[in-house]
């Protein structure tokens, strides 16, 4: 068994001194294709001058976790299946990657209903780049791969070229001395979903008051963060006492456990001049419970609706005569709407340096912890970004 620095060092020295690396059978280049940098089975055959070897014949497979059977409900853990499968061969412009850590998001259990069974359940990861024929990406190079539940991808040059962000991968932006894992979080999808969406959708003025729900997670704290930066008055809510402890720390003017209290209590108390810009995770009752509370003109930027993706409620509150009567402008986000993305997660890095913006992370260790740590989303087990450090 050879040990995976020792699998890369190998990887290089064939491609300077020319023999060919068969890392298994071709597919299409549109589709993924999976690894591991450890191989179970190596053969030698003819000698060389340099190393005895003129051909190498690598097999290598990664763990994967594919959808057995639709969610009902919360996910569980039977719902997912973990398989192995063999790598297919690096093409011209392709890496093979490793997975450093893995995202779980909300978003993954709507998703779900959409990738066929026996398929790697949809997501995103920070992974480092093990094998490269391509110029742009060398080994040792680190990327947010849009390659799922696996702990090793092939990524065809053409995923670094798609417009839709839930299908191309992208060059990890330096985040030293940051951990990579905020490519997840904070200085990634969910930190731009914040900074755009309040900034460009809600466009908060100093002075006004910011609803925000689900306050607690990654795209929700980085809310509260901004519209203090911003110099707005925050109303935020979450689901539990230490949660809402956290999102006093970083300046929330009202945070109220939406478990133990009522929604249109504490809006009456913390807003009575009502609510300009309202950020929502959520949907559902929260959603019909606080657009009485909007001020005219108000705005409102619909980023999920956590309280639906588990059960079959398909009501929409903003069908609400409120919405009407206050005349409401009411706007849904979609990561793939700002060409600026970069732009975005550059400022976010630099709100995060200078001290600006705090994070946290919840970190499950270990691959096998994915469906768990996807689990946990549904019953708020995470503060901040979860992750899976693979």
């Amino acid at each position: 068994m050879l040990h995976p620095e020792l699998f890369v060092m190998l990887v290089q020295i064939f491609q300077e001194s020319g023999p060919r690396l068969d890392l298994g059978q071709g597919q299409q280049d549109n589709e993924a294709a999976f690894a591991t940098s450890t191989p179970f089975a190596a053969q030698n055959t003819t000698g060389s001058k340099a190393l005895g070897i003129t051909s190498l014949i690598i097999m290598v497979k990664a763990r994967i976790w594919t959808l057995a059977k639709q969610p009902v409900g919360i996910p569980r853990k039977e719902d997912f299946s973990c398989i192995e499968k063999e790598v297919t061969e690096c093409k011209n412009g392709d890496v093979i990657v490793e997975a450093e850590y893995l995202s779980v998001d909300p978003y993954m259990c709507f998703m779900a209903k959409k990738v066929p069974f026996g398929t790697p359940m949809i997501g995103t990861q920070v992974s480092r780049v093990i094998e490269s024929k391509n110029p742009d990406l060398p080994v040792g190079s680190y990327v947010v791969a849009q390659a799922g539940w696996c702990t090793h991808a092939r990524l065809p040059a053409k995923s670094f070229q798609i417009d839709n962000w839930f299908k191309r991968s992208e060059i990890l932006i330096p985040l030293e001395p940051l951990p990579r894992s905020l490519g997840l979080g904070v200085i990634g999808m969910p930190g731009n979903t914040a900074y755009f969406g309040l900034l460009e959708v809600c466009k908060p003025k100093a002075g006004e008051t910011v609803l925000v729900n689900a306050a607690a997670g990654a795209v929700g704290s980085t809310v509260v963060q901004i519209a203090k930066l911003k110099e707005c008055k925050v109303i935020a809510f979450a689901g539990s006492d230490e949660k809402v402890a956290w999102l006093k720390e970083l300046g929330a003017d009202h945070a109220y456990n939406y478990k133990t209290t009522s929604v249109t209590d504490c809006l009456s108390e913390a807003a009575p001049e009502k609510i300009n810009c309202y950020f929502d995770n959520v949907g559902g009752k929260f959603t019909a419970d606080a657009l009485s509370h909007m001020a005219d003109y108000g705005r409102v930027a619909v980023c999920g609706s956590i309280s639906n993706y588990t059960n079959d409620d398909h009501s929409d509150p903003y069908c609400d005569p409120v919405v009407k009567a206050k005349k409401l402008h009411i706007e849904g986000l979609n990561v793939n709407r700002w060409s600026d993305w970069t732009q975005g997660l550059e400022q976010m890095k630099e709100w995060v340096l200078e001290g600006k913006i705090k994070y946290r992370e919840t970190v499950y260790e270990g691959f096998e912890k994915m469906p768990e740590a996807f689990i946990g989303l549904f019953s708020g087990d995470n503060i901040g970004k979860a992750v899976v450090k693979a």
